[in-house]
Parts: C-alpha cells; sequence; structure tokens
C-alpha cells in the first residue's frame, strides 16, 4: 500500500484533476469504468484504448520523465503484450509465456511465474511471444505456446489450473498467441492456424474451474462453401483477442483467412466462416450471426482485428471493424448488417471496391497458379494486427497503415512440405515484399471518423510502426515505431508534442492508469515477432534494428 503522505505537491494536483473527471464521464457511460486501471486488454469491451485520465495533457506532455523500468531478461521476440494494470499492481507477459506482476508505481517486480512447457513448442511456428494476460475473477489467465488455458493465483501467481486444449503435433502447432478473454464465468479464445493446414476453433473453458465449456468449429459444415475435403484444412482460426459486450451478453471475434492462402483451386466456395467477424453466445458458443468480409479469401486477407465499438449518428451503436484487405465494415453489432464499407488502405488493387450496401466484392482478381501477379495490401495487411484507439472527446479512429505490396506466385502445396509441426499452407512457389506501384513503401498514421473514413490528419513515417495505440482524455495519442522512438502527438492535428529513444522498437501496446494519483504512461519496448521479418524484404534495414525486452513507464512531476 502507497502512504498518501509520502505524496509530493505534484502528485496532489495531479490526484485533483483525477477526482475532476466530469459527471457525464462515469461508469455509466461505456468507455470511462475504471478510469485509474487498465483492467481488460483494450481497456474497455468496446476496444477504444482510451484512458479518461487527464492529469498528463498537452501542457505538460513534453515533461514526461521515465518513471521505472522492467526488464524481463528474455527478449526473443521483444515485447508484443498489451499489460493490465488493476488496484496498483501492473501484469504482463514476456518471451516464453514468462508472467509477471510488477507493482505499478515503483516497477518492482512482486511475482513471477515460468511454465513448463511443452518441448515441442520449440518446434512451432509462432514460437515465443504472446500478446498479454488477462485478469479477473482473483486470477491472471494465459493462453500458452503448448495449447493450454493456465490460471494463477492473482496475489501469488500460483498455478490454480491449467486445461489442454490442442494437440501440437496433430493440428501443425495451433496454440495461443493472444490472451483468452472473460466473458462472465467462461474464458474464451482461439488458436493460430490461418496460415496452416487446420480446420479452426473457439474454445470456452469454465474459468473457475478450467472446464471445457463448448469448442466452436469456425468452418461451416458445408460442401456447398467448402467442396471434397478442403474443410479439413481450411484454416479459419481466431488468432486475436474478442471482446465481450456484457450488455448484450455477446462475444465478437474475428476470424482469419482460408488455406492454403494463395492456392484457392481446390477448395471453391465461399469458405464461411473463415475473414468473418463473429458473434458468439458466451454460455453456449452458439453463433448469434456472422459478416464474412472476404468470402473465398486467396489473398490471406483477415479479418481477426479489433471490433471497435461506437455511435453512430443517430445513437445507435455499431462495430466497424478493419480487415488486412484494406476495407472498414461498419455494420449493426446486433445483427450484422451492413452500414458502410470504406477504403482504408490507398494501395488496393485485389479488387475495385466493395459494395457498401451489400459487401459484394466488385471484380475480384485471384491469382493464378504459375504466374506472378503483385497484390496490394500485401499479407501482412493495410495494418498488422497493432491495435488502433478511439477517442471519444475528438470523435477520431487513430490507426496505423501500411503501404506495402507483396509479389505472389501462386503454386499447390506439396503434401511432404506439410508434415512439419511449424509447417505452413500458403499455397506459393515463391512470394516477395514490394513498394506499392508509383510510390515508396510507408507508413501512416491516421485519424479519421470511423463511420465513414473521412481523414481528419495523416503522419507518414519510411518504416510502418507495428505499435498499437493509446489515446487520452488529456487530449493526446501515444504510439512508436520500429526504431524505438515513443511519440505523443495532440489528438486534433497530430502535432508532435513529445518523443523518447527507446533503443528497440515497439510491438506492443501502451496503455495508462493512476496510482495515488498519478498518471503513468506505461510501453511495452522491444522489436519482435515475425512481421519485421517479413517487411525486412521491402526495407533491407530492418535486419539491422537491434533487438530487446523492456516495459518503460513515464510520469511528469
Amino acid at each position: 500500500m502507497h502512504d498518501p503522505r509520502l505524496r509530493s505537491l505534484p502528485a496532489l494536483l495531479s490526484a485533483l484533476a483525477l477526482a475532476l473527471l466530469p459527471p457525464a464521464a462515469g461508469a455509466e457511460e461505456a468507455g470511462y469504468a475504471d478510469p485509474e486501471d487498465w483492467p481488460q486488454y483494450h481497456r474497455t469491451h468496446n476496444a477504444w484504448r482510451f484512458s479518461p485520465l487527464k492529469a498528463i495533457d498537452k501542457t505538460n506532455v513534453g515533461r514526461l520523465r521515465v518513471a521505472w523500468i522492467h526488464q524481463p531478461g528474455n527478449i526473443t521476440h521483444g515485447l508484443q503484450a498489451t499489460p493490465i494494470v488493476i488496484d496498483g499492481v501492473l501484469y504482463y507477459v514476456s518471451a516464453n509465456n514468462n508472467v509477471w506482476a510488477v507493482d505499478a508505481a515503483s516497477g518492482r517486480t512482486l511475482w513471477h511465474y515460468e511454465p513448463k512447457l511443452d518441448p515441442l513448442t520449440r518446434q512451432v511456428f509462432y514460437a515465443a511471444a504472446s500478446r498479454g494476460v488477462t485478469v479477473g475473477r482473483g486470477k491472471v489467465y494465459l493462453g500458452t505456446l503448448d495449447g493450454r488455458f493456465v490460471a494463477l493465483d492473482q496475489k501469488t501467481g500460483k498455478e490454480l489450473w491449467a486445461t489442454r486444449l490442442t494437440d501440437l503435433k496433430t493440428q501443425h502447432g495451433a496454440l495461443f498467441s493472444s490472451p483468452p478473454q472473460l466473458a462472465g464465468n467462461v474464458l474464451f479464445g482461439g488458436t493460430t492456424g490461418g496460415d496452416q493446414p487446420i480446420s479452426g476453433k473457439i474454445y470456452g473453458v469454465n474459468a473457475d474451474t478450467g472446464e471445457p465449456v463448448w469448442t466452436f468449429e469456425v468452418l461451416v459444415d458445408d460442401s456447398a462453401s467448402w467442396p471434397g475435403d478442403s474443410r479439413e484444412r481450411g484454416g479459419g482460426s481466431a488468432w486475436m483477442p474478442g471482446t465481450y459486450d456484457p450488455r448484450t451478453d455477446t462475444i465478437y471475434i474475428g476470424t482469419s483467412n482460408a488455406a492454403p492462402d494463395y492456392f484457392a483451386g481446390e477448395r471453391k466456395g465461399d469458405n464461411k466462416h473463415t475473414a468473418s467477424l463473429l458473434a458468439l453466445d458466451p454460455k453456449t458458443g452458439k453463433l448469434k450471426w456472422a459478416r464474412q468480409e472476404i468470402p473465398h479469401d486467396s489473398w490471406d486477407f483477415d479479418s481477426a482485428y479489433e471490433a471497435l465499438m461506437v455511435k453512430d449518428k443517430d445513437g445507435k451503436e455499431v462495430l466497424v471493424h478493419l480487415n488486412k484487405g484494406g476495407f472498414v465494415f461498419v455494420m449493426d453489432k446486433d445483427d450484422g448488417a451492413l452500414k458502410n464499407v470504406w477504403q482504408f488502405a490507398k494501395h488496393v488493387n485485389w479488387v475495385k471496391g466493395i459494395d457498401p450496401k451489400t459487401g459484394r466484392l466488385i471484380d475480384p482478381v485471384y491469382p493464378e497458379e504459375g504466374k506472378r501477379v503483385t497484390f496490394c495490401p500485401n499479407l501482412l495487411g493495410a495494418r498488422s494486427w497493432n491495435h488502433g484507439a478511439y477517442n471519444p472527446g475528438t470523435g477520431l479512429w487513430y490507426s496505423h497503415a501500411m503501404e506495402v505490396c507483396n509479389e505472389v506466385v501462386s503454386g499447390k502445396d506439396d503434401p511432404a512440405n506439410l508434415k512439419a509441426i511449424s509447417a505452413l499452407s500458403l499455397g506459393i512457389d515463391e512470394i516477395k515484399l514490394v513498394p506499392p506501384p508509383e510510390d515508396k513503401p510507408h507508413g501512416r498514421l491516421d485519424a479519421r471518423d470511423p463511420l465513414t473514413g473521412k481523414l481528419k490528419w495523416s503522419i507518414r513515417y519510411e518504416l510502418p510502426p507495428l505499435s498499437s495505440i493509446l489515446t487520452t482524455a488529456g487530449g493526446l495519442v501515444f504510439t512508436g515505431d520500429m526504431e524505438g522512438r515513443i511519440y505523443a502527438y495532440d489528438a486534433d492535428d497530430g502535432k508532435e508534442l513529445w518523443r523518447f529513444n527507446a533503443g528497440s522498437g515497439l510491438r506492443g501496446g501502451p496503455v495508462s492508469y493512476a496510482v495515488d494519483g498519478r498518471q503513468y504512461i506505461v510501453v511495452p519496448t522491444g522489436l519482435g515477432s515475425h512481421a519485421p521479418g517479413f517487411l525486412a524484404g521491402a526495407y533491407p534495414q530492418i535486419k539491422d534494428l537491434p533487438g530487446g525486452a523492456a516495459l518503460i513507464a513515464f510520469t511528469v512531476d
């Protein structure tokens, strides 16, 4: 416990600023509850990644200083997590599923959990990294690299239960790279596997006991959608965290591309429910509705990203959902009815457009076996999995983008090459990342109206940033780049207000919270994941960027 008598005058002033949050910004308004904590992956169920704290604002952000640094000591694939902060304790995960509980005011380690992983994890493709943990019901929950959900005691880090859900040998290394999420007393999540010859699944277990409750088969059992035996190895995993709306008791979770990625000759049909946003009943795992965004996906254009929830001009909540193909779908959150589709990527050539009323792909261009074709965006997407953020004060959605394409030669997978646990079913003979036509490869940070896509401001980067974004009631936007620079921008106009050189690039999710009236900004640093390796084809200098893993906390005196 932190003694309030030890607070300095600036900390007391910060506490006063926290106390002056407007009454309208109370728990009854989605996105503002628990202002001093970061209790969920996106902080709140609407996926805003918005902090209501405003002690750090445009006037003093230039005085940010390092408060503490926590180094886990293992740097493989950097830090990809979004930390969770509750009641002055910060929880995060580093390489190989190491879980840490840290004093959020000092950075002191409170406990550390190192799991005993199956040796087969050394053979999987998506090795080492994890995107976070989930905290609730007195427990810290983890999805592991060997296919388990694990529950730890929140106070001690002692393992309470572990439930194996996948078999690495028979499911080509399908594992949990993202933290399972809570939906009441059900813990749910999906595995890696969009690029693997498996049939994707989403799992639900009892959050208190680990007892399996349901399994949702992503790929529909329909010969029109999956002819022949294509469903057995059709991909369609749900590898990113879903969200749970407690008001409607609904899980929203996106699914990945179909497999093989670029060779679709033997999987005719629309391939439901790949490249879709799903609404599930958390108690039964039954489907409420589905919106397939990329039917018969033949470009590796997952729809696995976050389902942002905002109000439209009539005050009705809608879902705003970006997919890798470069388009944003706006849909009714209750039934998936389409409200709008707008183009997010500048360079799109795999389709002429998407009908905003029906969602129909307009003149799609499919890969052809043995033929070299350039597709924009590339297989990492118009944006990678790093999340955007929405600020209710500005009404703007802030998201990174990358303008990079790839040359692909489609080809049938050789069964002999699919025997290894690490095998991917890409359906290619060749692939190479290349610049867009008549442009240089680059990245952006855009501030847009999430319903229409109207651009308010944009910042261009030479290397596409891979950090998630944080926005705050102080009128700020925080993010970072692949070279290790952390930025604070003015949320209204994009003006740079502060920067810090962290030494290694950013891949995780910045968060903000308060302890004893003092607001902190915490940023996971340490470049990692497979994305930088793929991007090195277009940016050779990426190979020289240093690795690392350090959680850096900033505050203002």
